[in-house]
Formats: structure tokens, C-alpha cells, sequence
């Protein structure tokens, strides 16, 4: 277990903390970001960014040995009025602001056909989401998806995966100054799914951006969110929670750049486990570059391990090159139920499976709260029931 560790301006364990980042964590990819495919060498398993990925099960996303083929996907977006949802061609000078980090992203950014671009025009406030509806159809697709925020315009997007399909694709949020974006990603696809995704989000001056993350389906899920700010003042929420089941492969690596001076990011992940062989991976990297004075930064992951047989890999990474923060800081825990809770609410008559089904619960209810649309709340709660009913069925 990692215990927190908070930073506060002019520590001299500031520098310590970055020296000995430097020397043992990637936090920026081994390969340079680039939009050819060439750029990156095929993995093997080795390398930093895919020790933890179960290579051989990616069906030749990482390899150039998959190729489009079938139905793919089938994309339906849903927007109120005001908001501009396009199909656009590969030329469209909205697409490709943020470069492909790793071999899967380029190439789901060199083979995608037609691109979805929703925009909302600047100072326009929706008062309900956006839906986005992703449903897999069989076989393999590479998608891209752009959704822009003119300055100050609020909304809130809903992602939602389903079905089944091979999936790599790249996913653009770009804020205009003062616009504020909440994004619900859901990840509930078939039991045989595979999905690998860059999301980056470039959130301008004095901007808002909150994502939060859903996983429980597919057999393979490795997310890349990453933020970078385009001035001063912009703040980033990046809320995570995923449930992990027998023999599935859940990955997130983020990656939070801090290059302007202050701007804030908070990032909290929680998991659940069960089952022989799931697995579940967390890499939390944060840089704070010399020219981002007056950062404010904070990075936690925890998991509740609730069966034999389920392994989690939690890797916090922070990395400094300024002492003029206003702090940072970074945590990590990965345990099983607790005793103590267990017996306080069964000595109270509550049945062990009622007593393990509302700790589990409370382990979560902090960020299935900051969704704050009610159909996926309570959508994402039944699930939690229903994962917990078949550990016990």
C-alpha cells in the first residue's frame, strides 16, 4: 500500500520526489507522440507502457494485423438543440489536435474513414446531455470523435459502449476559455469485446473539464485519458470506477500534464474484483512542467479485492520540475473487504451477503455521485447488484 503523500509549496521533498521520478517512471510514452504508425515499433510486452496488457488478446490492434471488417460499430448521437453534430472526412482541420501516443492509437487514427465532430457554439448552457451511442455489431472498426466547447458553453456528454466489436478508436475534448464539459464514459460491452482508446482533453483558461469513467463489460478494456491545459486558471476533475469480473482485463492508464501555470487537477479511481484471473490495472501519471507555477494536484486510486484469484496493478507517478506548487500529491490502496465493517453491520442483524452488498456499495457511492444524470446512476448501481448477485450465485 502507498500511503498519500502531499507536497506543500517550497518543500524540500519536492525535489526529492521529482529526482526520483525522473529516474525510474515514463510518464511521457518511450516512443514520441506521432501520427504515423511507423513511429512506434510493434510491442512485446516489455516495454513500460504494455507490461501489464495481455498483448495476445488485443486481436492484432497492436500488430497491424487487424483491419476493418464487418458492421463495426454503428454511432447515434443524440443532441438538444443548438448543438452541431457532423459526420466529416479525414481532412476536417478539427480533427488531429492531439497526436497519437502509442502504436494502437495511430493506428486507429491512420485507418478511421468519417469522423464525428459535436460542437456547441460558444455561451450556449445545455440543461440536458448529450447522448452518444456506441453499440458494437461484430467485427473490427477504428473510430474517431471530436467534441468541442466554444468559450463559455456548458454540457454534459454521455458515452455509452455496448455490443460487441474490436474496437480502437481516438476521442478529442476541446474547451474554449471559461466553457465547463462533463463527460460520463460507460464501458458495459459484451463479454467478448475488445476496446482501446486515447481520450485527450485540452481545456482552455479558466476552463472546467470533469470526466468520469465507467467500465465493467468486454474482455480487454485499456483507456488513455489525458489532459493538457491552453491557459492559465483551467481545473480538471478525472473520476474513475470500474468492476472487474472473472478473467476480464480492465486498464487505465491516465496521464495529466500540467505546462501552464495555475491551473488544478484531481483525479480519484476506484475498483472492485472478483473472480479468477480478472485483473485490473491503474497507472496515474502527473507531470508538472517547469513553466506550471501555482499548480494545485492530487491523484488516488483504491481497490477492494473481493475474491481469490483477482490481481490489481495501482502505480501512482508524479513527476515535478518546479518547486512553486501549491501542492501535490498522490495515493494508492488495494485491500480486501473490512472485518470490522462486516461485523459491525452483521452484529446488528444484517445478513453477511446484505452486509458485503452495502459495503461494496458505499465503497462506490462517493463517485457514481458525480455522474449526475439519473438514468446512468441508477443504470450504473444495478449493475454493481447484479455483479455482486452472480459472485454469490
Amino acid at each position: 500500500m502507498a500511503e498519500a503523500q502531499n507536497i506543500p509549496v517550497g518543500s524540500t521533498t519536492a525535489g526529492a520526489i521529482a529526482v526520483a521520478a525522473e529516474s525510474t517512471v515514463v510518464s511521457r510514452m518511450s516512443a514520441p507522440p506521432s501520427f504515423d504508425v511507423a513511429d512506434f515499433p510493434v510491442p512485446h510486452g516489455r516495454e513500460e507502457e504494455w507490461r501489464f496488457t495481455p498483448l495476445e488478446r488485443l486481436r492484432g490492434l497492436h500488430d497491424g494485423t487487424a483491419t476493418a471488417t464487418g458492421e463495426g460499430v454503428k454511432v447515434d448521437v443524440r443532441a438538444p438543440e443548438g448543438v452541431t453534430v457532423e459526420t466529416v472526412g479525414r481532412d476536417d482541420a478539427r480533427l488531429g489536435k492531439a497526436t497519437p501516443v502509442d502504436r494502437v492509437a495511430a493506428q486507429a487514427y491512420s485507418a478511421f474513414e468519417k469522423a464525428s465532430v459535436v460542437t456547441v457554439p460558444k455561451e450556449t448552457v445545455l440543461t440536458e446531455p448529450i447522448r452518444i451511442a456506441v453499440h458494437g455489431q461484430g467485427g473490427v472498426a477504428f473510430g474517431h470523435q471530436v467534441i468541442e466547447l466554444g468559450a463559455f458553453a456548458e454540457a454534459v456528454v454521455v458515452i455509452d459502449h455496448t455490443g460487441d466489436a474490436v474496437l480502437a478508436a481516438n476521442v478529442d475534448y476541446l474547451l474554449g476559455d471559461g466553457a465547463k464539459l462533463t463527460v460520463v464514459s460507460v464501458q458495459d460491452w459484451d463479454d467478448k469485446a475488445v476496446h482501446v482508446a486515447q481520450h485527450n482533453a485540452l481545456i482552455g483558461r479558466d476552463a472546467s473539464f470533469k470526466s468520469v469513467v465507467v467500465t465493467f463489460g468486454g474482455d480487454v478494456v485499456r483507456l488513455h485519458p489525458r489532459v493538457e491545459y491552453a491557459g492559465p486558471g483551467g481545473e480538471a476533475e478525472l473520476f474513475g470506477l470500474y468492476f472487474t469480473d472473472a478473467g476480464q482485463h480492465q486498464e487505465h492508464r491516465l496521464l495529466v500534464t500540467h505546462n501552464v501555470p495555475h491551473c488544478k487537477s484531481n483525479v480519484v479511481y476506484k475498483g472492485a474484483l472478483q473472480g479468477d484471473a480478472a485483473h485490473a490495472v491503474w497507472i496515474g501519471d502527473v507531470l508538472i512542467e517547469a513553466a506550471a507555477e501555482g499548480t494545485d494536484t492530487y491523484e488516488m486510486n483504491r481497490n477492494l479485492v473481493l475474491t481469490d484469484g483477482a490481481r490489481v496493478d495501482s502505480v501512482p507517478n508524479l513527476e515535478i520540475e518546479t518547486g512553486e506548487i501549491v501542492g501535490a500529491g498522490h495515493a494508492s490502496a488495494t485491500g480486501r473487504f473490512d472485518d470490522e465493517q462486516l461485523f459491525y453491520l452483521m452484529a446488528r442483524g444484517i445478513p453477511e451477503h446484505e452486509a458485503r452488498r452495502l459495503v461494496v456499495r458505499g465503497f462506490f457511492a462517493e463517485l457514481v455521485q458525480q455522474i449526475g444524470v439519473a438514468d446512468i446512476e441508477e443504470r450504473l448501481l444495478a449493475k454493481i447488484e447484479e455483479e455482486l448477485e452472480a459472485s454469490v450465485a
